[in-house]
């Protein structure tokens, strides 16, 4: 197995982040196998959706309306509301496998591999790619 970790700047607002170039260039090269990619985050996740039509915002929205940054949590470090944070992952999980033919991310035409972050408090996050040759 190969891996490697990357790191994503996200900000100090809730964030979604298109990270598939980053995971094509990882597996470029590679034969068949498997892409593991995982956020070592209390408070981050993986999406599979697409991008670039409004759908990372429809994501966030969703978010907002599933689980509000307000002070009904009782994690309650951090911003206001931030003990939602880290109920994200029960939802949006913090890793994904995806096929790998011939070196490239079997993804579908409009999927694409996002990193979730909700956490204003945390602006970079590190996500690790790892490779299982098949």
């Amino acid at each position: 197995m190969r891996s490697e970790v990357i790191t994503v700047t996200t900000g100090r607002r809730a964030a979604v982040r298109d990270i598939t170039a980053e995971a094509a260039a990882f597996v470029s090269g590679e034969g068949d196998g498997l892409l593991h990619v995982f956020v070592p985050h209390a408070t981050a996740g993986v999406a599979i959706i697409e991008t670039g039509a409004g759908s990372e915002e429809d994501l966030l929205r969703a978010m907002d309306d599933l689980l509000p940054a307000d002070q009904r949590w009782r994690h309650r470090h951090g911003t206001p509301g931030h003990g939602r944070d880290h109920v994200l992952p029960a939802f949006v999980a913090p890793y994904a496998s995806l096929p790998v033919v011939g070196g490239k991310i079997m993804l579908g035409t409009w999927q694409s591999v996002c990193l979730v972050d909700p956490n204003a408090d945390n602006p970079t996050r590190q996500v690790r790619f790892s490779f299982l040759p098949g």
